[in-house]
């Protein structure tokens, strides 16, 4: 009992540390909800919330496939990168509009646990009194990446927890002992979050070659504990390759993410990210851990009491660690060769855990006062070099200042009143834990340009009433569109939007829905729901929640046609539309520049250029003349500047791979059939072709009226199905309102089901000679062939923990 104190302690302190600086910085959740516009408010609460649903049975979809968002995207890669740290299943404890709160709770568990199997491990790394070991753990709880980037991304705080998990995993290899219960170690680390479990594993396997390299038993012995944990480590991660080889096929089919090159950090610069809220304007390795644990650190070389060959040893593994984040073969190495994307050193956490293990290596070992004055003279080097460069301001140098001769004296007072001395470090490292939060827990310049607080309660519940009270799916569509929350609206508030943030978007999603002119954000990471009535249309949209908290209502396809054959048409968004809509309901004119101080370029089927509009001036005049009293749009995804035109005006933000406008409404076309958009263009931008269109209302009524004449009469949606009755004897090709993703396979009257096929990036089922039914699902690539490889490894580990307990009862059984 008294063992399980120290690991308790250390929990409570961290835990209570980081809440007490949440509440000094009157943060979520002692003050409003999180920063909007950061990945936790816009990715973390509404993929949790969606959780929620789907566990309460209330959700757009099941496990593989999220009907809520992109207009039906796939779940599983979400879930097995996001919601499969075991804490996120706290959201069951609370109602649906404290999901925030649930997900508050699990970051902090998270932050327990790990600090208090670091402390456990610590005791098996060397022996030593339970309370110093809480009180490094601390620091490895609350180091410098947890409160920058963990908190964050809770998902990411496994691989927090998993770093001393798998070291002692790892240890039970060096004693022989418990071998399946640490490969489910493993296999519990890389379930519950891949990533941060691959750059855990490394970390572990590196301090385990360290301890087998001071281990005095023999080579031959050492290569057995060696090969013991490469077997452990084989098992266990077979036995979590269903997550693996999904989020692997995922990744692959998603849209790209922009590849970071960070430049090496300066010397300067990351010496700065050892000392408290040493965080940089610039992204740099965060490393802090604590004044207790980077004082003994830096005493470690000095302490004769350690042996010189573990003194090398610590010292080298550390150098070469902090030296492997400057360099990009090694950071890649870190990242399992895969370009760091979003967060380039969010592997740094495994550097942290080094630190403490060095850090207690010299604390197990009582450094002496020429110890820790020879530490107290190396901290001065960096701390000399560093000042002025750090973010934390005088609250760092008041806590290095502070810290450093309490943190000596106490340390030289261990031997002489071992009590005082502890309670005199826990109140350090509590202090200087919880300022360092403070430091660190703070907007960056970035969130300060932001709203500091993010929706009411009462307008989010006000928001999914409407979504709700309009929702009529599967024969319609609730749009909860235009994102006035979050970019992940549709989780948030319910009913099936086009919005969709994920870093697991499918290529094909975005493809689909950007060619058929809806927005897209976050270099293409992020789709927005369609705001015009032909869009609406194609993907069964009857109702769409409006920026002021009002529903738009509108005539709609059904949800699976048959269009008519439609004109072949061109390669604009506007003949893509009427082939789907197997009608021609636009006008579409050819563009006419009309005056200003620059004029556009025509480069043929590849579009216009507009040179920069010149200072002072009145911006470049486009013009194109239509049937009066249609309705007007403009389609210029990349267009960035200012747009007015009579009646209203914009301000564009678009740019080429990276922000896509939808198309814009410009009203009725006037009298003199002329419209016109006056651009002011800052860089050199490009628009279509055909940028203009006019939309025929009484054209575009007529074909929704046949399509639903001739479309599905009735649609049924399961979790991750789709079945429609059509009218007997329907040919040609059936369109289901959904991106054609990977992974669809559909059968028509009962037959065998075979890959869907695409019509402008929609689901697309060939009728052939006649069929009164279809039917579509959706499997999840990846999911059958990493399951059967799973199924191999629990083979295998129910083979070994069977046979150690046939051992053991053999060993145990009296003679005779």
């Amino acid at each position: 009992m008294r063992e399980r104190r120290a690991p308790l302690g250390a929990a409570g302190l961290a835990m209570g540390a980081y809440a007490l600086a949440l509440g000094a910085r009157g943060a979520y959740p002692f003050g409003h909800g999180p920063r909007p516009g950061t990945v936790l408010a816009e990715q973390v609460v509404p993929l949790h919330t969606h959780l929620w649903d789907l566990l309460h049975g209330q959700g757009g979809g099941d496990l593989l496939l999220n009907w809520n968002s992109g207009y039906g995207v796939p779940f599983l890669p979400d879930l097995m990168s996001g919601l499969l740290n075991p804490f996120s299943l706290l959201v069951l404890l609370f109602p649906r509009d404290q999901v925030g709160l649930a997900v508050f709770l699990g970051t902090l568990l998270s932050i327990g646990l790990a600090t208090a199997l670091m402390t456990v491990f610590l005791g098996r790394l060397h022996p030593g009194p339970g309370w110093l070991r809480a009180l490094l753990a601390t620091g490895y709880g609350l180091c410098a990446w947890v409160l920058v980037d963990g908190v964050e991304q809770p998902a990411w705080l496994w691989g927090l927890v998993s770093l001393p998990m798998l070291c002692l995993a790892a240890d039970r290899c060096l004693r022989r002992t418990g071998w399946p219960l640490g490969a489910a170690a493993v296999a519990l680390a890389w379930v519950g979050d891949f990533y941060t479990a691959a750059t855990a594993s490394l970390g572990a396997g590196l301090v385990l070659v360290l301890r087998l390299l001071l281990d005095r038993r023999p080579v031959r012995e050492r290569l057995r504990v060696l090969g013991r944990a490469l077997a452990m480590a084989a098992v266990g991660i077979a036995a979590a390759t269903p997550v693996l080889w999904v989020t692997f096929e995922a990744g692959r089919a998603a849209v790209p993410a922009a590849v970071l090159r960070p430049a090496p950090p300066g010397l300067g610069d990351y010496l700065a990210q050892l000392l408290p809220g040493g965080l940089t304007a610039r992204a740099l390795p965060q490393v802090f851990t604590g004044v207790l644990g980077l004082l003994l650190v830096a005493a470690l070389p000095f302490n004769r009491g350690v042996r010189a060959a573990e003194r090398l040893a610590w010292t080298g593994a550390l150098v070469l660690g902090a030296a492997s984040f400057a360099w990009r073969p090694a950071l890649l190495l870190w990242h399992l060769s895969n370009a760091p994307e979003g967060d380039p050193y969010r592997s740094t956490f495994v550097l942290s855990g080094l630190l403490t293990m060095a850090a207690w290596t010299c604390l197990a070992h009582r450094p002496t006062p020429l110890a820790l004055g020879g530490g107290v003279a190396l901290l001065a080097l960096p701390a000399a070099l560093t000042h002025g460069r750090g973010g934390g301001g005088a609250a760092a140098w008041l806590l290095l200042g502070l810290g450093v001769p309490v943190a000596v004296a106490a340390l030289w007072g261990l031997g002489r009143s071992p009590r005082l001395a502890t309670a005199v470090l826990g109140c350090a490292v509590l202090a200087g834990s919880g300022g360092a939060a403070y430091t660190l827990l703070g907007p960056t310049d970035r969130q300060r340009d932001r709203p500091a607080t993010g929706p009411e309660a009462a307008e989010l519940r006000q928001a999914r009433q409407l979504v709700r009270a309009a929702d009529s799916w599967p024969a319609g569509r609730s749009d909860p569109g235009p994102h006035v929350f979050t970019g992940n609206d549709p989780m948030l508030l319910g009913g099936e939007g086009g919005g969709y943030r994920s870093d697991y978007l499918p290529q094909a999603t975005a493809q689909a829905l950007h060619g058929l002119g809806a927005g897209r954000l976050r270099q293409g990471r992020q789709t927005l729901s369609f705001a015009d009535p032909v869009g609406q249309a194609l993907f069964g949209i009857t109702a769409s929640l409006q920026p002021d908290l009002t529903q738009l209502r509108g005539p709609a396809a059904p949800l699976v046609t048959v269009p008519p054959a439609a004109p072949a048409g061109g390669l604009s968004l506007w003949a893509r539309r009427e082939r789907l809509l197997g009608a021609t309901v636009y006008q579409v004119p050819a563009l006419v520049p009309g005056g200003g101080p620059a004029a556009p370029t025509d480069h043929g089927r590849s579009g216009w250029s507009l040179p920069t509009t010149p200072p002072g001036s009145d911006g470049t005049v486009l013009t194109a003349r239509c049937d009066p009293g249609r309705a007007a749009y403009l389609y210029a995804p990349y267009l960035a500047g200012r747009l007015t035109w009579p009646g209203g005006s914009l301000d564009a933000h678009g740019e080429q791979d990276a922000t896509a406008l939808p198309v814009i409404a410009l009203g009725p076309v006037p009298a003199d059939g002329v419209v016109r958009v006056t651009v002011r263009v800052e860089p050199a931008t490009q628009v279509p072709a055909e940028p203009f269109a006019c939309l025929d209302e009484a054209a575009l009524a007529d074909a929704l009226r046949e399509l639903r004449a001739h479309g599905a009469t009735r649609v049924r949606a399961g979790g991750h199905s789709l079945s429609a009755r059509l009218p007997p004897g329907s040919t040609g090709t059936a369109v289901l309102a959904v991106p054609a993703v990977p992974g669809w396979r559909c059968a028509v009257d009962g037959g065998p089901a075979v890959a869907a096929g695409s019509a402008e990036g929609l689901l697309a089922v060939p009728l052939g000679s006649g069929a009164g039914s279809l039917a579509c699902s959706y499997r999840q690539p990846g999911l059958a062939p990493g399951l059967r490889v799973a199924a191999g490894a629990l083979g295998a580990w129910v083979l070994v923990t069977g046979w150690a307990w046939w051992r053991r009862r053999g060993v145990s059984r009296p003679a005779g």
